[in-house]
């Protein structure tokens, strides 16, 4: 299950880079969870065709990610936003200002990322 969650994140980030039959492809396994020999069928090709395309498709957009490192990047935003979230809600409940400061670094670290 972990590899088609890792596989639909950096389909998101990245499919649009592939070319239409690539992403008809991929999305069938990825999205659609259909087989091999499912694909294969319906495109007219051999179940070991449709092997090959899914893990060009792999090997492509682990490049991607390696090179660009979106998912990377939105991973830690992501998490910096959920730490500033936390610290208003307590700052909210508290008034604490140390809390303050913190979210002011992390979103200055966030702007600075994007």
């Amino acid at each position: 299950m972990e590899k088609i969650v890792e596989q639909g994140i950096l389909y998101d980030f990245y499919g649009p880079l592939l070319t239409t039959h690539q992403q008809e492809i991929y999305e069938a396994v990825v999205y659609n969870n259909l087989s091999l020999g499912e694909i294969a069928k319906e495109n007219g090709i051999s179940r070991q065709g449709v092997h090959d395309i899914i893990k060009r498709c792999d090997k492509i957009l682990a490049e991607y990610e390696e090179k660009l490192q979106l998912v990377k990047r939105f991973s830690s935003s992501r998490k910096k936003l959920e730490r500033i979230k936390a610290l208003s809600e307590e700052i909210k409940e508290n008034g604490m200002e140390l809390q303050a400061r913190e979210i002011t670094s992390l979103t200055a670290e966030i702007i600075e990322e994007l």
